[in-house]
């Protein structure tokens, strides 16, 4: 047995012996999530958590203040930001701007991965928010919200974090471009959707993580999973299968024509989404 089917066959393994190690969520992404989900909670107290960490009370500002938003309006302060994003949203934009921290490494294959990974990670967020804002815009429905839109899209790929930290820990043996790009399509899918429910996220992040690469799943009803491959898409990562995604998105209605796509208009959503992360 090769080491690359060695250790695909042990990443199995641990997935059906449910031992595999997960990666957990940032700790400032895991306060202001509890903290949003305090029904006592008020905007002074989310505030005051995210100010404990610069970084991303920085982003946050930068967030309020942004074509993300369509806000012209400057805000200058934390509790301004916390105010015009509201809470709940703060939740999912939050968690979105701290699991940038889980791509990295010290291993230079594996933090070359990550680092590709990441920037595809934020094409497929930025093609996945235009699309959805195309949508909404034609259609006038807003029963997909933004902000769970950006955070699904980008976990979408979580999978591929354990395949990576297993290769870094037997970097001699296992960190090579062969074996990674095998595990990565054969099990990043299952991987993902379980580091999902570790992280006690709901049935539409499973379903992303899961799936996104599965084209014969198909859910009943248009959701986040549609635009997340429509973002892959468009990103490129969904290799000979991008014609048949969105051929499929046209017929269940997340886009109205393959020309949706096509327009400035579409173009300027995306460099809009991309800021987000820059």
């Amino acid at each position: 047995m090769s080491t690359e089917n060695a250790l695909l066959t042990i990443l199995v393994e641990k997935i059906n012996n449910d031992t595999l190690v997960l990666p957990t969520l940032p700790a400032i992404a895991l306060q202001v999530r509890r903290t949003a989900d305090d029904p006592d909670v008020n905007l002074g107290k989310m505030g005051d958590v995210i100010s404990k960490d610069p970084s991303l009370a920085a982003r946050i500002i930068k967030i309020a203040n942004s074509a993300y938003l369509g806000r012209t309006v400057k805000v200058n302060s934390v509790s301004q930001a916390v105010t015009r994003i509201g809470l709940q949203q703060i939740k999912n934009i939050a968690t979105a701007l701290a699991m940038e921290q889980l791509f990295v490494s010290k291993n230079t294959l594996v933090g070359e991965y990550l680092r590709k990974e990441w920037a595809d990670t934020i094409e497929v967020v930025a093609n996945a928010l235009a699309a959805l804002q195309t949508y909404a815009n034609k259609s006038n429905k807003r029963e997909i919200s933004v902000d769970t839109m950006t955070l699904t899209a980008l976990v979408h790929n979580i999978g591929v974090l354990p395949i990576l930290t297993e290769a870094e820990r037997n970097e001699d043996v296992f960190a090579n471009p062969t074996f990674l790009d095998e595990a990565i399509q054969k099990v990043s899918g299952p991987i993902g959707g379980s580091i999902m429910r570790e992280w006690g996220f709901g049935p539409s992040f499973v379903n992303s993580a899961e799936h996104w690469r599965d084209i014969s799943m198909v859910p009943k009803t248009l959701g986040y999973l549609d635009f997340v491959r429509v973002g892959a898409a468009l990103a490129g990562r969904m290799g000979d299968k991008k014609d048949v995604v969105l051929k499929r998105a046209i017929e269940r209605g997340a886009l109205s024509g393959i020309e949706d796509v096509e327009t400035e208009e579409f173009a300027e959503l995306r460099n809009n989404a991309r800021q987000i992360f820059a």
